[in-house]
């Protein structure tokens, strides 16, 4: 398939779109070019809209089912993608992620109970733990020149009696790690040793860059496969995310009975009609059109590197092995967060994701999406350019 589809500039502005409509009321100024939420400015595939065209001409959009085809579409892909054999009765339906990580709360812990985050990190997983009236146990990340790891040691020096659950991002959002299986069998051992449930995050599993491989958390053992709970979509690889649809595979009959029930508790469970169509149509035919975004993301990063290498000597890029955003440390600049957003929206006209918002440790970095036009994100970076040589 040719990377070039990438390349066509989408004007989005005027469709509610997130990422472009709320940008103005978000940034104060209309004239930004937003890399801050974390969608796509890449058309959603052919083969996708083609799916839901069919369906809109039967002309009746009533209470819908899961297909037989949709089933097979996720247990195909996850083996052809990331070598992993799942089977239909570990499938249930969930209008998102983040509304599966709060099932699992309601479902596994009790006020007052503990569940465990790795900051900087995608944000509701504290607030859906803290709003839920459970504690934060906040397992740092530890930044070792410039790569993150997980700090064991202090892991299970955190864990008590009321320690119930973690949240795992594999791979890891914002700061971009792809963990690797030492990585994942250590923190497998650590919570089957202390009866810790493990939710883990793999929204971005397909969008892991070439050199790097995704290995679902479930596959590490047939022990820890019956002691967590896996979420995927989708929704980041293939720009569906207005669709309102994710999957989550629980292997262990007892917890997906339990998960299923407090689902059925927030009548929740009945799909939506369009995320699943949308979903199926991806997973079955999306191998190719995933293999070019990686390879045009790659690029797009790689350049990203350069140029702040070339121009930008202050502000540090992390390696990215998977999702779209990148991790950029601008602590050298010295600034706050009223005046980096200053720097970055009044001076450059880019709107990014600042790293306050994912934690303790996310202090005086930015998060930039990276999934757009290859020119829209040339001249985003001249923008910064321009107001980092005015300093």
């Amino acid at each position: 398939m040719n990377a070039n589809i990438f390349d066509e500039v989408i004007d989005r502005k005027g469709t509610n779109c997130v990422k472009h409509d709320l940008s103005e009321k978000l940034f104060g100024s209309s004239d930004i070019i937003p890399m801050w939420v974390a969608d796509m400015d890449f058309k959603t595939p052919d083969f996708v809209i083609e799916k839901l065209k069919k369906r809109l001409d039967h002309k009746v959009l009533a209470y819908s089912t899961l297909s037989e085809g949709y089933y097979d579409s996720i247990i195909n892909w996850q083996k052809r993608q990331h070598n992993q054999i799942i089977e239909k009765d570990w499938i249930l339906y969930s209008p998102g992620v983040v509304p599966a990580l709060a099932v699992a709360v309601l479902a596994f812990t009790n006020p007052g109970d503990k569940i465990i985050v790795q900051t900087p990190v995608y944000f509701p997983f504290f607030t859906t733990t803290e709003n839920n009236g459970r504690q934060v146990v906040n397992n740092s990340l530890v930044n070792i020149n410039g790569y993150y790891e997980i700090d064991f040691d202090l892991l299970e020096s955190q864990i008590d009696s009321r320690t119930k659950m973690m949240f795992l991002c594999n791979p890891h959002n914002p700061v971009g790690r792809v963990w690797k299986r030492a990585e994942l069998e250590k923190l497998a051992d650590i919570c089957i040793k202390n009866n810790i449930l493990v939710v883990s995050d793999e929204i971005h599993a397909d969008l892991v860059l070439p050199e790097f491989k995704h290995i679902p958390f479930a596959s590490i053992s047939e022990e820890i496969a019956n002691n967590c709970i896996t979420t995927i979509s989708a929704s980041k690889t293939f720009n569906l995310s207005g669709l309102s649809s994710a999957v989550v595979l629980i292997k262990n009959p007892k917890i997906k009975q339990q998960f299923f029930n407090k689902i059925d508790d927030l009548h929740i469970w009945l799909p939506n009609i369009f995320g699943a169509i949308a979903a199926e149509a991806a997973f079955s035919y999306g191998d190719e059109w995933l293999k070019s975004l990686k390879l045009y993301l790659e690029n797009n990063f790689k350049f990203l590197k350069k140029y702040f290498s070339d121009n930008l000597a202050k502000l540090k890029v992390f390696p990215l092995e998977g999702t779209y955003l990148t991790w950029v440390d601008c602590r050298e600049l010295k600034m706050n967060k009223a005046e980096m957003e200053d720097f970055f929206v009044k001076k450059a006209k880019v709107g990014l994701s600042y790293g306050v918002q994912f934690g303790k440790g996310g202090e005086g970095f930015v998060r930039i999406n990276i999934a757009c036009p290859l020119q829209t994100l040339k001249i985003a970076l001249e923008r910064i350019k321009n107001a980092y040589e005015s300093l």
